[in-house]
């Protein structure tokens, strides 16, 4: 009789683990990831088309705070905190323009365009007033990419040097010359905006939470670059065999022909870009989109975001950026579906932090971030000072 195989002695090397689970419902988390996590990162306002002339404006939420930014009488882009330094009135809301100066609407304060304090409605009940220390304050805001990014806290390193050379990437797509296909969006999710962001962060589940870009494309994950700042590329190639999805195969056999603008390496691919905490863009041969996943309570989350292109009348762009849209109002609602069946699953007495598999790294360096900036997720459970 054979002597049975001797058993391996070596343990196994130790794979990371997820958040625990309180961290995707707690009150205190949600305050102290606006403080340490969101308020001093980059966050996007608007594509720059939203601020084309003097006097347009867009408004932008974060937590409590509300940012505004104009393009002023010179040209300048600037950022303001949205309140009245008078009584502390929201000053504007979404988009618009302005005449000249930004007036508030409960006792008609006004500000020029750059920020100061132009008028004082019944000036003579001020006395002493001195107008030059009341006017707007500003919000750190820089362009890149095509868009209006602003900080409100911290010193953020600037959005180009964070991109490095993903940056060079998107230069084929000409992104601050394209126009919005529609307004920005939002949609409310019943979610913890971690468990949204952790969901696009990795494609491991792509395969069986999406079967048309499987049908459709190879997996972005095999062709991926992650950065240390916490940017990261996937790229998706289309798939030679046709899709059984009319849709999709539509859009597969009209791609290549349609969008001749662009080199032929990047007329058949889709690409995914992430920048933590919380920005995604993605990147089409016929048109982009960004998305931000924003708190909205402990458990909750808005995602708000739009999508861009440049001018084309033609009859086939229109027929792709229709079929494009339309696969991916499925592939959202698909992500929304297994969000909120993560969210509900974490409450469960029986779960806990499963291992991550390396298909899941950039999720696990948003996890490093947060453990970071906030230790106390080392915890298996809320500290008590959290009570």
């Amino acid at each position: 009789m054979n002597a049975p195989a001797a058993r391996r002695t070596h343990p196994s090397p130790t794979l990371p683990r997820a958040l625990p689970a309180w961290c995707y419902n707690h009150p205190q988390m949600t305050r102290l990831e606006l403080e340490r996590i969101l308020e001093p990162s980059w966050q996007v306002v608007c594509h720059v088309s939203a601020i084309a002339k003097p006097g347009d404006f867009a408004t932008f939420e974060l937590g409590t705070n509300s940012v505004v930014v104009t393009r002023d009488a010179g040209g300048q882009i600037r950022a303001f905190h949205n309140v009245c330094r008078h009584r502390g009135s929201r000053l504007l809301e979404g988009t618009g323009h302005c005449a000249g100066h930004i007036v508030c609407p409960y006792h008609g304060w006004s500000y020029r365009l750059s920020g100061e304090l132009s008028g004082v409605s019944e000036r003579d009940s001020f006395p002493g007033l001195d107008r030059t220390e009341w006017g707007l304050k500003p919000v750190r805001a820089q362009v890149a990419l095509g868009f209006v990014f602003i900080s409100l806290a911290g010193d953020p390193p600037p959005v180009d040097q964070t991109w490095g050379a993903l940056a060079e990437e998107l230069a084929p797509y000409r992104i601050e010359q394209m126009q919005p296909l529609g307004p920005l969006y939002i949609e409310h999710w019943d979610c913890d905006w971690k468990v949204a962001m952790d969901n696009y962060l990795e494609s491991y589940h792509v395969p069986i939470g999406h079967p048309g870009l499987q049908r459709m494309f190879s997996p972005d994950y095999q062709d991926q670059v992650l950065l240390p700042s916490g940017v990261a590329r996937g790229i998706s190639h289309m798939r030679e065999q046709p899709s059984r999805n009319w849709s999709e195969r539509y859009y597969q056999q009209l791609v290549g022909a349609t969008v001749t603008d662009l080199p032929e390496p990047l007329r058949k691919r889709w690409s995914f870009y992430s920048a933590l905490p919380n920005l995604g863009i993605d990147i089409y041969p016929d048109q982009m989109d960004f998305f931000q996943v924003l708190p909205r309570g402990p458990g909750k989350c808005t995602i708000r975001g739009g999508s861009f292109a440049h001018p084309d009348t033609r009859r086939e762009m229109r027929v792709l950026r229709y079929l494009c849209a339309r696969i991916n109002r499925q592939v959202q609602r698909e992500d929304e579906f297994l969000c909120n069946r993560v969210q509900r699953g974490l409450g469960s007495q029986a779960y806990e932090p499963g291992p991550l598999s390396q298909l899941e790294s950039c999720m696990l360096q948003f996890h490093d971030l947060l453990r970071e900036r906030i230790p106390e997720v080392h915890e298996s459970h809320p500290p008590a000072h959290f009570a």
